[in-house]
């Protein structure tokens, strides 16, 4: 089993030019096919938070999402599909199988570095096209169909309608999508939001992975240079305040922006 390819930059100009991978394929001019996931611990995996919730988490899913169901109908969605129930859980807090990504660099910097200053954080970047290619048949086709380079909500409820049906496509061979959600809320938008989901595993998504390593890299960013980015990141207007509209977030970014920070 190979490892994923880990990059160190050690300034912000190469941090950006790491992230802007211009060494990968692009999508349209500089558009790479990249999505994103920031982590303030590098030493932090991609397992869900289904799977840590529980050691046997196909077993708790089935209520989680049923009760969900159940007690969320005044804010149910206007399709209602699991995949749909999924992205709203998910959105909210629920334990699910999904996990969020970015297609924007500068909101996973975000997440790399709102705390723990003093442990190095991690970009997780992610090639969504390549990692489209190891689907199983029929959602392949889906894709093409469409001309789509990602799944919504409406492709796979139209293709595998339940989650058995989705984690019968993987026939003992795991694979991984990623699909955006409708646009629930503000939040959903400003943070350009994509999730992953696996089928045929509960491993997290960084052990599939370590298994094609040719379609990821981590960007390691050092606790030395987590204020810096913290800076840069403020002024271009990428705070909690704009990530999390509303009040909570207003109150987020003001704790940390008057809160302790080592002397520079």
């Amino acid at each position: 089993m190979e490892a994923v390819p880990v990059v160190r930059p050690e300034t912000w100009g190469e941090l950006q030019d790491v992230l802007a991978a211009t060494d990968w394929p692009q999508v349209r001019g500089l558009r790479t096919q990249l999505v994103y996931r920031g982590l303030s611990c590098e030493r932090r995996t991609l397992e869900t938070s289904l799977s840590r919730l529980s050691e046997s988490p196909s077993d708790v899913e089935h209520h989680l999402v049923r009760n969900f169901r159940k007690y969320a109908h005044r804010d149910h969605t206007s399709d209602d599909t699991v995949w749909n129930w999924l992205a709203l859980g998910q959105h909210h807090g629920l334990p699910t199988r999904l996990l969020d990504w970015t297609f924007s660099p500068l909101v996973a910097l975000h997440f790399a570095t709102d705390r723990a200053f003093d442990e190095d954080g991690v970009v997780w970047c992610v090639d969504f096209r390549r990692v489209h290619e190891h689907l199983p048949k029929p959602l392949r086709k889906a894709l093409e169909d469409e001309g789509a380079d990602v799944f919504t909500t409406e492709m796979l409820a139209a293709e595998v309608p339940t989650l058995a049906d989705f984690d019968d496509l993987a026939g003992g061979d795991p694979y991984a999508l990623f699909f955006e959600p409708p646009s629930l809320d503000d939040r959903i938008v400003t943070q350009a939001a994509v999730f992953s989901v696996a089928a045929g595993t509960w491993d997290g998504l960084d052990v599939w992975l370590r298994d094609h390593p040719d379609l990821a890299k981590r960007v390691i960013v050092p606790a030395e240079l987590k204020w810096e980015v913290r800076d840069r990141l403020d002024q271009a207007n990428v705070t909690e305040r704009v990530i999390f509209p509303g009040l909570d977030g207003l109150a987020r970014w003001l704790r940390r922006y008057y809160g302790p920070r080592p002397s520079m």
